[in-house]
């Protein structure tokens, strides 16, 4: 097997679960949900020492198992905008692979992540919008979906959700380190809110990851809701 052909044989599979076939899946799934038009937004999945990443500046709907990008992990440096990183396998169009790529090496490095997505939600959007600090807080709700720090135990409904915003960047890769400061500020945060931009939410496994973005999906969207209604989001009596 030549080393292109072997490289190209880490995308191709008949198995509906393997992370290349997964992540254009999912991908159209999120499209339809509104959370990554125009191309943005982004997902990648971790099975042991490989990494499968979406492409970028790619229709989400549209992705086929050969635009995926596979990276080794760990990686000798951590990836940011001033360093090179190492492929296993890239694709034959002329692609570049997902500019979240530094900040899904967050979830990697800080919460040993299986799986992370980012969404330019406008429920995320907006919470981010009515929310002036810098953390958006809910009680009260359908929290038991989310765990602590994205891999801990599941909250309860007497917990606070508490999820840090970020300042945005004009280039997204240039998130890296203030992602990376919220991240360890706050060990039990299970995602983060980059302000007019969209959210970062990780998990074990992919399973866990779009699980948790779903239901902090639904909270930012009551929250806004109850927000705009003068409805308190934390109740004071826990």
């Amino acid at each position: 097997m030549s080393e292109i052909d072997a490289a190209d044989a880490l995308v191709i599979s008949t198995d509906p679960l393997h992370p290349a076939n997964l992540i254009p899946e999912l991908c159209a799934s999120f499209y339809r949900l509104g959370w990554v038009t125009g191309t943005g937004g982004g997902i990648c999945i971790r099975t042991g020492d490989k990494v499968y990443i979406a492409p970028s500046g790619v229709q989400k709907e549209r992705i086929e198992p050969g635009h995926i990008f596979v990276l080794p992990y760990p990686q000798p440096s951590s990836p940011s905008p001033h360093t090179d990183r190492i492929f296993l396998r890239r694709p034959k169009l002329n692609l570049k692979e997902s500019a979240c790529t530094p900040l899904f090496w967050n979830a990697f490095e800080q919460r040993d992540a299986g799986s992370c997505i980012h969404t330019h939600s406008q429920n995320a959007v907006m919470a981010t919008l009515l929310w002036e600090g810098d953390m958006f807080e809910i009680s009260h709700q359908m929290i038991k979906g989310v765990r602590k720090g994205g891999n801990g135990p599941t909250l309860s409904y007497l917990d606070t959700l508490k999820v840090p915003i970020i300042a945005n960047t004009p280039n997204e890769e240039d998130l890296k380190d203030s992602m990376a400061e919220a991240m360890e500020k706050h060990p039990d945060a299970a995602a983060i809110l980059v302000r007019r931009h969209g959210i970062y939410v990780w998990g074990d496994d992919w399973q866990k990851a779009k699980t948790q973005t779903e239901c902090l999906d639904y909270l930012f969207e009551i929250a806004v809701k109850m927000k705009l209604a003068g409805i308190p989001t934390v109740l004071n009596d826990q």
